[in-house]
């Protein structure tokens, strides 16, 4: 016989007490029968101690009891189910369960407990706290494959819960063949460790999708679009571009999405809000999964993610909303959770505090710093002002000759801008090769950042230029990079891609000593709020790692930018004069109070 007395949070319920009689459960179960708990003692029936140093705390009775006594000072009826003992096939699930969620939310890459252990905690990049919150998961030891196919990305899954079911069957059968354990601690090991695994996917939960959040809280991770694309053909936008661009029109709506995601994270820092946090992280990256699948965003895989760990979180709940929605019966959910003392307290509490701190208050305010000074998916660096605009080309001339405006001319511009950065927009009716990816990953060089340029076809042409603003001379590279990556990728899969491909020659062979002292060193040509060590790294190891791209050198030459006249090296080394002419454009869409960037 043994007994469990309960208590809730409800008033009317602290004098239920209910009982139960049969066999001891076998250890790892639900349970937890053979001690009596309250939410102030854990003193087992059968006297013993616990030697953990924890405190046990167990709402959850052996058998499911129902009281239909009514409380004199709420007249509600007090009827409450509460949960039976986890039954054999539960505790196999929950094995599986455990294997794989711990496996899901850990990082599988070494790099990140490298670059872990190696930040400069004193000059942080955004990127650095977010690479910490962002990374991928499950096994891939063997590839990203299963059976010759990536599974639209969810192989490593697949296999993770293939594995997850071997151990999670192994450690079934090794429990079921252990002879009983004398201490009557190791019968909550079920319980205990159910608590545990709830606790790493909040956290891993919460810290991912704030982390993500905040690219949209403070509008980065979708720009608004440069004048360049607003000058672009529908017509030659990718599915994919043309959503992220009707987000990136309407930024406050952009800002809106990252409040509830950034609220969902926060949420599932608490216990006694994970409820209403595992809803909304559900609910909102259940959403943008289908988005991305419907346009083909490319994030679909690192969203569903979210709704994964979410989903989970959720199982725990659906009896207790079942009761009460469905049976339309009063029910107080009933959880298990361990009571911390003396210093486990104070540790518990640190490391709350330490987790708030940092990827709450420390990470928005360096998601607020790269949104005003580097916006990493488009340039930092400040265009030529007086060169900044619209040009309709009214003269082209190729080694001499001039060539008329012919809407079929495969060399002839047709059009060009100036963005605010340093970037050079043009349009030739030739086919270009069109990247797929979103513009997104960690690039620390203005050349590397394409968002202006990815998913975009119809002959578009981007130019990265630096300027030496003494000798009027822009020496311009393309943005197209043969090999980018498909979708939010990183550094490393940046540089595995780059290191295939045939390194360039460095920026000093081919821009003059002189020149290069007048442009400056591209790390410090940014606001010094902005410097940290990631960004100076970053900057270096991308240019010892570029690949061979188009060049041209150009001198310019106007009064007052309404007339520019460019004139210089082709990247085909032909000689190339052309004439443009500022045209002021009216757009149907307005122009956005919220914009990234100090240009």
């Amino acid at each position: 016989m043994s007994s469990i007395k309960t208590t809730s949070d409800h008033p009317g319920l602290n004098s239920l007490q209910p009982t139960s009689s049969g066999p001891t459960e076998p250890a790892d179960t639900f349970g937890a029968p053979g001690f009596n708990a309250t939410r102030s003692d854990a003193t087992r029936s059968d006297g013993t101690s616990d030697r953990s140093g924890l405190l046990l705390r167990s709402d959850v009775p052996s058998d499911r009891v129902t009281s239909d006594r009514v409380t004199p000072d709420r007249n509600i009826p007090d009827r409450v189910t509460t949960r039976k003992p986890w039954t054999a096939s539960q505790n196999v699930l929950f094995r599986i369960a455990f294997v794989f969620f711990v496996i899901m939310a850990l990082p599988n890459n070494w790099n990140w407990y490298k670059n872990a252990v190696s930040l400069d905690w004193l000059h942080l990049h955004y990127r650095d706290l977010y690479d910490l919150s962002r990374f991928s998961s499950g096994i891939t030891l063997f590839g990203n494959k299963l059976f010759g196919s990536t599974l639209l990305g969810y192989a490593p899954w697949l296999i993770t819960f293939l594995f997850s079911m071997a151990v999670g069957v192994l450690w079934s059968a090794v429990a079921r063949l252990r002879k009983p354990d004398p201490l009557p601690y190791n019968r909550n090991a079920g319980p205990l460790l159910y608590y545990w695994l709830r606790v790493i996917v909040r956290y891993r939960a919460g810290i991912g999708i704030i982390g993500f959040g905040f690219t949209k809280l403070m509008p980065t991770q979708l720009p608004y679009p440069s004048l360049g694309l607003l000058n672009t053909n529908f017509g030659d936008l990718t599915a994919q571009k043309i959503y992220w661009l009707s987000i990136g029109i309407v930024p406050w709506y952009e800002v809106f999405t990252g409040v509830v995601e950034v609220a969902a994270g926060v949420l599932l820092f608490f216990r006694a809000t994970t409820f209403w946090g595992a809803v909304l992280l559900f609910g909102a990256l259940a959403d943008i999964v289908y988005v991305n699948f419907a346009y083909d965003g490319g994030v679909h895989g690192y969203s569903s993610y979210f709704v994964l760990l979410s989903g989970f979180l959720l199982i725990d709940y659906i009896p207790s909303l079942y009761n009460l929605l469905i049976r339309e019966r009063f029910t107080v959910p009933f959880t298990y959770y361990p009571t911390f003392t003396g210093w486990q307290r104070y540790v518990r509490i640190g490391l709350k505090t330490a987790t708030i701190g940092i990827f709450l208050v420390l990470l928005f305010w360096l998601q607020y710093v790269n949104f005003r000074y580097d916006p990493y998916k488009q340039p930092a660096q400040k265009g030529v002002p007086e060169l900044r605009g619209n040009y309709n080309v009214t003269e082209f001339r190729l080694n001499g000759r001039v060539l008329p405006y012919s809407p079929l001319d495969s060399v002839r511009w047709q059009e060009a801008t100036f963005e605010n950065w340093s970037t050079l927009t043009f349009r030739t009716n030739r086919a270009v090769p069109l990247d797929l990816s979103n513009g997104g990953g960690a690039p620390m060089r203005d050349l590397n950042r394409t968002f202006e340029l990815t998913g975009v076809a119809g002959g578009q042409r981007v130019f990265y230029y630096d300027a030496d603003t003494k000798n009027h001379v822009l020496y311009l590279q393309d943005k197209y990079r043969p090999g980018g990556p498909r979708g939010e990728g990183g550094d490393e899969a940046d540089a595995a891609k780059s290191q295939k491909l045939k390194p360039k020659a460095a920026a000093a062979q081919w821009i003059p000593a002189d020149a290069l002292a007048t442009i400056g060193d591209e790390d410090s040509r940014i606001d010094p709020i902005a410097r940290s060590t990631r960004r100076t790294k970053g900057i270096n190891a991308e240019r010892r790692r570029d690949v061979e791209r188009n060049r041209m050198l150009l001198t310019y030459s106007t009064k007052d930018g309404s007339r520019v006249i460019l004139s210089g090296i082709s990247e085909n080394k032909d000689s190339i004069y052309v004439v443009l002419d500022r045209v002021n454009r009216t757009y149907a869409l307005s122009g956005s109070t919220l914009q990234a960037g100090l240009y």
